[in-house]
Formats: C-alpha cells, structure tokens, sequence
C-alpha cells in the first residue's frame, strides 16, 4: 500500500460516514494473519463473520476501511490491537459442566479409580480454550468435593485462552444466576455465592474453588506451551474444530507432551482422534490416554461388561 493510498484508507469517520465494504484482497490478508496467529481458517462463507466482528474495532479506532485496519495491526506493529483482534474473531460458547457425560465419567471412573491406587499428591489439571471460566470451575467443585480439604491431596487448575477478554470476565467468576440451573443443586449451595445489592441477579465463586484456579493467555496454536507439566487431566474441548489438519496434529502433540504418562484427554463431542494420531489410545468415547501396547487397559477405562 503506497503511503498515499495510506493516507487515504486511514482517513477518520465523518459523521454518517459507512465503514467501506470488505474487498476480496483485505479477506484474504485477515485469512492469512488469522491462519497465522491463531491457526483457525476462516473459510470464504465466513466472510459476513469477519466484518461483523471487526466492524467494531474499526469504528472504535475512528477507521474507514479494513485496509486501514490491518495496516495498524500489521504494518504499523500495533500488537495489543492486534490481541484485540484476535478476541473479536474468537467463538466463546460454553456451559457449566457442559457435556455432563463427560463429568459423569470423571466422577463414576476416573476418581474412584485414583482412590483406589492413590491419587497423585497435586492433582494438575489443564482447562485449555477456559473462556469465561465455566468449565475450570466446573472442575473445581468436582474435585474439591471428592478432595477436599485435608485430604492429602492437593488441586491445582491452570485455564488458558487466546482472548484476553474472555479471561477478564473468567477472572472475575461472576455469572447471571441464568446459569445456577446448570451446576448440579449440592455444588451451587456449596460453591457458589448469590450476589445481593448491585449483585442482585448474579452469582459468584467462593473463594474455596477461585484459590484453585489459575488464569493465563495462551495461543494454542503458538510453537510451544509456557506451561509446566505433567498434568493429570486436560480438557481441550471444542477448540480443535477451528483448525485444519495441519495445525490439529501440531496441537494434539503439544498437548499429550505436557500430559502425564497416565493422564487423560478430554475433547469435545464433535471432535474425535480415531484414524488422525497414532499417539493415543481412545478410554471412551472423546476422552484419550497415550498410546498403549495391545491389550493393555486405559486408565480410568470401565470394566468391560459380560453378558
């Protein structure tokens, strides 16, 4: 882009003046960075996606076109506007103990399976892709409640995300009592705060399961973790569906590196690992160890039923 045309694309909105129509060219500049930044493509359909999501950036930043936008995330370095950028495109869904299969699994198998042979002393646990903190407070009333205090065992949960926004609201652990029905009735009476006074309407985590969960950004599609493993459990869910094959198996690998040797893997209901590594070992359905020699049995993995 010449410095005149610069000019030009980065002169301020008037008043009434529209944001100019997204070119075919600036597209496929946002596709590449995103690619690049984030590793999730961004297909043609998702076009209308893309300016509506960054549409608000460029009237905040007082900007005409998307020229002129990527020139300031790009060119010009702007590199917390460039974070910025990557909160908008990002998708943050989630629930409280969204996938409840999964969570019955955890409870019914899993740590009853640890009681038995012993839990690990720190049970550390990854909640990647957190958003606003739904599923590691999920975790935390799970495990708190099976281990709790005095114990002997010790939780640490590290959740991460790509959106620094997401992390604020997560940090804050206060939610729309909307939301209370979806935490099962003994966990919400003994982990959740009801909010009173300009609170009124919202819950909020108790301090018992907020001293458990540590928040950090994290893209997972950088080429390596700051992290410290192992950890005993990972959930990555609903996340890998954003990326093409490429940059799945990259991440997958990153993953099971920080997992420990009998550590499990929790993925979303879409996704699936069957005929994509060979590095794991399906438990159930959605949920992985590491690779295991024939006919040896998964951690956690239920009993086999006779007829």
């Amino acid at each position: 882009m010449t410095v005149a045309a610069r000019r030009t694309a980065q002169a301020p909105l008037e008043a009434g003046e529209r944001i100019r129509e997204i070119s075919e060219r600036e597209f496929a500049l946002f596709q590449t960075l995103i690619l690049r930044d984030a590793g999730i493509f961004l297909a043609p359909a998702k076009k209308a996606l893309l300016v509506g999501r960054l549409s608000k950036r460029l009237r905040a930043l007082d900007l005409t076109t998307f020229g002129a936008y990527y020139t300031r995330i790009v060119d010009e370095g702007d590199r917390d506007e460039r974070i910025r950028m990557l909160d908008c495109i990002s998708t943050n869904e989630t629930h409280f103990f969204r996938e409840p299969r999964q969570f019955e699994f955890l409870e019914r198998h899993v740590i009853p399976a640890w009681k038995e042979r012993g839990a690990p002393r720190i049970l550390r646990v990854w909640s990647a892709g957190c958003s606003t903190g739904e599923e590691p407070y999920s975790l935390a009333m799970t495990l708190l409640h099976h281990f709790p205090p005095g114990s002997g065992r010790q939780i640490e949960i590290l959740a991460t995300d790509i959106s620094t926004r997401v992390l604020a609201r997560a940090e804050a652990a206060v939610w729309p009592l909307d939301k209370a029905p979806e935490i099962p009735t003994a966990y919400r009476k003994a982990y959740m705060l009801r909010g009173t006074a300009s609170q009124e309407g919202n819950m909020k985590a108790g301090p018992e399961i907020r001293s458990l969960v540590r928040f950090e950004r994290l893209n997972l599609n950088d080429e390596r973790y700051p992290v410290r493993g192992p950890f005993d459990l990972i959930f990555c869910r609903n996340v890998l569906i954003y990326f093409q094959m490429e940059t799945k198996l990259k991440v997958i690998g990153r993953l099971l590196d920080v997992l420990s040797p009998d550590g499990l893997l929790f993925l979303g209901h879409a996704e699936s690992l069957n005929a994509v590594t060979d590095r794991v070992s399906t438990v159930v359905p959605t949920v992985y160890t590491h690779a295991l020699p024939k006919g040896a049995r998964a951690p956690g993995r239920p009993e086999a039923r006779t007829a």
